[in-house]
């Protein structure tokens, strides 16, 4: 290799080092500034330092105020811009493990909600997700969407799922202990073997919804509403069913047990007179 091409390398070399090094190559820039400004300015400083000096004050009064306005704007804007770009990100990723059933998709979809929920975004959409055997503990999924979502075996204990959309959703045996599903749409759902001690029903919508074997201890059922709902075998021990629509002395015949839970005074009466036991013990 000639002595030429031997040089060139070698600045070939450090070039491409230094552009891989974001602050070396600022010092580099910097320094090479403050040379030529200098030197520029050498004879300003030597002869006319006084009438020099304020125009440099001015200056500096003049980048502070750019560092304060403009440049805070400017970090303001594209912090904003890098956290709208996350979210969508992360949204993105939810839609790419839609109907992928499997515990990667599932704990990722999880990972990307919760990372949602910190960035104050609880409405997401997630139809037809695989979250099975996840920890969906204290999560917010208020006005969101999980028609026909797989999150069975799964814990949301106190998680918020107020007002969502659960249609043909499958919870079975997860652990939705004081959950709270006030206003939710969980008609056709699947709810069989679950915990739901303590939940808030308040004003959902149970049509056709399966309960069989679930826990439903100290629930609140209040003027939800529960035509056709499957109750075999479950326990609505102290639960609240005052004002609750479509519910009968059939479907309530089914259940394990009814012991100290709240009736309207009309259908508490059928209660005692056609299934005592369920009441008494």
């Amino acid at each position: 290799m000639r002595f030429g091409e031997k040089i060139f390398a070698k600045f070939q070399a450090f070039y491409n080092d230094v552009v891989e090094k974001p602050l070396l190559t600022s010092v580099i820039v910097l320094v090479l500034i403050t040379v030529i400004v200098g030197g520029l300015s050498l004879r300003y400083y030597l002869n006319d330092f006084d009438g020099f000096w304020p125009q440099i004050l001015a200056e500096a009064h003049g980048m502070i105020f750019d560092i304060a306005v403009i440049g805070i704007l400017l970090f303001w804007l594209n912090q904003n811009g890098e956290i709208r770009q996350r979210i969508r990100t992360y949204k993105d990723e939810i839609d790419d493990f839609r109907l992928w059933e499997s515990d990667e998709a599932a704990f990722r979809t999880v990972g990307n909600l919760k990372r949602l929920n910190r960035h104050g975004i609880c409405e997401i959409n997630l139809v037809n997700c695989y979250l099975a055997r996840t920890n969906l503990n204290y999560v917010n999924l208020k006005g969101s969407n999980l028609n026909s979502a797989n999150i069975s075996n799964s814990s949301l204990i106190e998680s918020n799922l107020e007002n969502t959309r659960l249609n043909q959703t499958n919870l079975e045996n997860s652990n939705l202990n004081q959950v709270n599903l006030r206003g939710a749409y969980a008609s056709g759902s699947n709810f069989n073997d679950a915990f739901l001690i303590k939940a808030q029903l308040e004003g959902a919508f149970l049509i056709k919804t399966s309960f069989r074997n679930a826990f439903l201890m100290e629930a609140n059922l209040k003027n939800s509403y529960l035509m056709g709902a499957d109750l075999e075998n479950a326990s609505l021990y102290k639960a609240d069913l005052r004002g609750v629509k479509g519910l009968t002395i059939e479907q309530l015949a089914k259940a394990k047990t009814l012991y100290l839970a709240q009736f309207d005074d009309e259908l508490f009466d059928e209660i005692k007179m056609n299934i005592p036991e369920l009441v008494g013990s």
